[in-house]
């Protein structure tokens, strides 16, 4: 049989001169796993000569450990192919010509030549950051260093915070400015005095607790390195990262609250695979999810395409299904659905979660507004007033139902066609 893929074959020499000089590894096989060709640097990363691995299998890259599952993984990819990174969450490793480990990213892309399918591996060697994750783990000098850092963006994230304070507060100002009747005037400044209360109490609130773990954390580090304590290393060093991922959910709630403010955000609706979006969302979430919590995902065949901004739909999901983590217990399900309803899709989130009390329903939307069962959960307010100015700006509408105790369902209804598409 021929090669379908040889790069002499190919007319356009700026493509051929691309996969040549391209800075990962590229590596192209057949249906059945041969290599077909290969980039130079693909090549230098694997030791081996010119040409030499083409018609190998790709399983003689592999770890012994990998290949027995890596023929179901090929055949799932050739009846379902999709452009995908592998081994989401998981150390991936490669064999080089003389028997050797190394750590490697890998995404995977596909294509036909000649009428033949063709499957594509981007490798990317992350040895050196595999390195300098074992040594943060080791306790070694550069895990002070590392810790610094984390100190430098905080800083930098508070100097944000402290311009989207500011920027409210103009708007705050400007509002009473505007307001010309005495009465109504006198309603709308105890209004916008009392959000401006409830911004400083929820910022101070918010910040002040992650804040003093990561000073204090960063202290005890620097004791427990000089004592060689690695386990309790590690575990403020979690106790940083978790303060930081903390601090950067309240920073982008307040960016994207005020890019909406100021109509910064511009539609760019694109086609949509929702399984493909859905499979991505979900492995973003897994990183917030409480213990034994699990995320299922049904789709309807009919809802699967849709033409919609996926930046903001993505924005959307990811918001509501962090609270459904975030007011539901351990162990619990979370659901994830999609059905087509005329000519719209209706997207829905549910939990097994708190539940939302009647009174409290109707502000659920509303700027800094947080149910009176939340309790001591974190949080600032902003998330759910956010997705219902984003699904505004899909043309879309959102609404919930929910039972004290028993979980809340969130219903997201968007066109299943963009207004600039619905004549295709």
């Amino acid at each position: 049989m021929t090669n379908p893929f040889e790069l002499s074959s190919v007319s356009n020499d700026a493509f051929r001169e691309i996969f040549q000089s391209m800075t990962e590894g590229i590596i192209v096989v057949d249906k059945e796993g041969k290599v077909l060709v290969a980039n130079p640097i693909a090549e230098q990363l694997f030791g081996y000569a010119s040409k030499e691995f083409n018609g190998m299998q790709m399983e003689n890259l592999l770890p012994e450990r990998y290949r027995s599952k890596h023929f179901s993984y090929r055949d799932q990819f050739n009846s379902k192919p999709a452009p995908r990174r592998m081994g989401m969450g998981r150390d991936l490793a490669a064999l080089k010509k003389d028997g050797t480990e190394f750590p490697v990213e890998i995404s995977l892309s596909y294509s036909h030549a000649n009428g033949n399918f063709i499957a594509i591996a981007f490798i990317t060697d992350i040895s050196l950051r595999k390195h300098a994750e074992d040594a943060l783990k080791q306790g070694e000098e550069q895990l002070i260093i590392y810790a610094t850092e984390l100190e430098k963006k905080v800083d930098a994230r508070t100097k944000d915070l402290n311009e989207s304070i500011s920027s409210l507060e103009k708007e705050i100002t400007e509002r009473k400015r505007a307001e010309e009747d005495a009465r109504k005037a006198f309603e709308k400044e105890r209004e916008l005095n009392e959000l401006k209360s409830k911004f400083v109490s929820i910022a101070s609130h918010e910040f002040r607790t992650p804040l003093s773990t990561i000073l204090s954390s960063i202290s005890l580090v620097e004791q427990y390195n000089l004592k060689g304590d690695t386990e309790k290393i590690i575990k403020h060093t979690q106790r940083v990262r978790s303060s930081v991922n903390h601090l950067t959910g309240i920073l982008n709630d307040f960016l994207s609250l005020g890019k909406l403010e100021e109509g910064k955000v511009d539609l760019k609706p694109e086609g949509i695979e929702l399984s493909v979006l859905f499979d991505d969302v979900k492995e973003e979430i897994k990183v917030i999810l409480k213990p034994d919590q699990h995320l299922d995902i049904s789709i309807e065949e009919k809802a699967k395409n849709i033409a919609s901004d996926s930046r903001i739909l993505r924005n959307i999901l990811f918001n509501l299904l962090s609270n459904a983590s975030k007011y539901s217990e351990p162990g619990t399900a979370i659901r994830l659905g999609a059905a087509l309803k005329g000519q719209t899709v209706e997207i829905s989130i549910t939990d097994e979660g708190i539940g939302i009390p009647l009174q409290d329903q109707k502000h659920m939307f509303e700027r800094f507004f947080r149910a009176s069962n939340a309790g001591n959960i974190p949080g600032t307010g902003l998330g759910l007033n956010i997705v219902k100015r984003y699904v505004d700006l899909l043309n879309g509408t959102i609404r919930f139902s929910t039972e004290n105790n028993k979980g809340t369902t969130f219903f997201v209804t968007i066109p299943k066609l963009h207004e600039k598409d619905s004549r295709n």
